[in-house]
């Protein structure tokens, strides 16, 4: 039996891989540990989406690569998408690195470790179609939150997405299994539920001929959870059924991630998004009439195929007038293997990195107005513990999503514990960030 460490890099989704794949080596009887650098197998799961993610993945192993030259890490297992999308170059152009699985064979960790270990070099790559497998679950977030994913892979086929072939077609997982697993989430405690998938509104899809994420949404309503927070939502998938949904659960969190990617109909079109900028403006003023003190997330990419300085400057008014509260901005970076990456109206990467830049300031003045109209306002906040470089309590209310949006930092006249909810009347901003003082009921 070996000691074994995870590192996740990446998004949520995978996460909820690295947490199944430490339940599997759990179960076949090594030790799990946070101590990477003193482990007998560091396992890296990567993400390979864009240039920034494959250049934090190759550090990391990079550094495994130290721990194994000076200290007793033996072996380096990589997996995830940047394995699964340079299968055939990371092996024989990294030799630190000892095996590789790929995105559908997550299941085969635990033989995996055994054959390196062996002295062998496993390299496993499973179909990427293939149906959901269900697989058992070490959670690694705090106890007062988990990700609950319902699907997996990617139908949209937008052009500068190399998704689709690094986690297959939309296969989405059954009900019975999505909601036995929410149920257990529920028993051991779980508060803050976070439904998540590349795009959750296709839902039910390909198993049922048809959208069941509201009907999915109303079981899961039912269970002893808080809150439920839903990531991601495609804007041409969003029904009127599913805003009533949204609208009238108490414990959907009336916030909504819509990635929109542009706002340009040509930049859409090229990139190929369905639905155009009326659509998209369209859409916003239904849900926030629908949906009282809706918050808004989105993510936007500058720098485009067709993005002329004219269309940036209508993304950036369009982003002035819909006012969303959140957004990621993110600076295009041509993918090999995608058709974006082919198209010849391509602007010059340094000055997508500055467009980039000037549409950060936008949304930064956006937020601020937005920051400012909650002066006074009492909201209910999941406190995540006392952080001492603020020498204040941390957490968040429903408008802040763990990891990608900020805190709010607050007062308290008695020991909050973690997990606890709570009432904060906001009284300023730090660093662009919420600060407040906790009100007794």
């Amino acid at each position: 039996m070996y000691t074994v460490a995870f590192i996740s890099l990446g998004c949520a989704k995978n996460l909820v891989n690295t947490e199944q794949m430490m339940a599997l080596v759990r179960d076949a009887g090594h030790t799990l540990t946070d101590d990477a650098p003193r482990a007998q197998v560091v396992v890296i799961n990567t993400c390979g989406f864009i240039d920034s993610a494959k250049e934090e993945a190759i550090d990391t192993i990079l550094e495994a690569a130290r721990w194994k030259e000076s200290g007793e890490v033996q072996k380096i297992l990589v997996t995830g998408c940047l394995s699964q999308r340079y299968k055939d170059q990371i092996i024989d152009e990294m030799p630190e690195v000892d095996g590789i699985l790929g995105t559908g064979s997550y299941g085969e960790i635990a033989s995996a470790i055994e054959e390196v270990m062996s002295g062998g070099v496993p390299r496993c790559f499973g179909s990427i179609h293939a149906p959901v497998e269900e697989l058992p679950r070490l959670r690694s977030t705090p106890p007062y939150y988990a990700y609950l994913r319902i699907a997996e892979g990617c139908d949209n086929h937008c052009a500068y997405c190399v998704i689709p072939s690094l986690r297959g077609k939309y296969r989405s997982r059954t009900m019975e299994n999505v909601l036995d697993e929410a149920r257990a989430l529920a028993e051991s405690g779980v508060r803050e539920l976070i439904v998540i998938a590349q795009d959750i509104t296709r839902y039910g899809i390909d198993l049922y001929g048809e959208r069941r994420l509201g009907a999915l949404l109303r079981e899961l309503c039912k269970m002893d959870f808080k809150w439920i927070r839903l990531h991601y939502l495609y804007p041409d998938q969003i029904t009127d059924d599913l805003i009533d949904v949204i609208a009238s659960e108490e414990k959907i969190l009336k916030y909504l991630d819509i990635p929109i990617q542009h706002c340009s109909d040509a930049v859409l079109r090229a990139m190929n998004r369905r639905g155009d900028k009326a659509y998209l403006a369209a859409l916003f003023a239904k849900l926030r009439a629908r949906i009282p003190g809706l918050v808004l997330r989105t993510s936007i990419i500058t720098g485009l195929p067709f993005e002329t300085e004219e269309v940036f400057d209508e993304l950036c008014d369009f982003l002035r007038e819909v006012r969303i509260e959140r957004a990621g901005v993110f600076p295009y970076s041509p993918e090999e293997g995608t058709s974006a990456a082919k198209m010849e109206n391509r602007v010059d990467q340094s000055e997508a990195v500055r467009r980039a830049e000037l549409l950060v300031d936008v949304q930064s003045r956006v937020m601020d107005d937005y920051n400012d109209s909650l002066m006074g306002e009492v909201r209910e906040v999941l406190c995540e513990g006392f952080d001492k470089q603020a020498m204040s309590y941390a957490g968040r209310s429903y408008a802040e999503s763990p990891d990608i949006d900020g805190r709010i930092y607050f007062s308290a006249q008695r020991d909050i514990m973690k997990g606890e909810f709570v009432r904060v009347r906001i009284t300023g901003v730090m660093d662009g960030e919420l600060t407040g003082e906790m009100v007794e009921e």
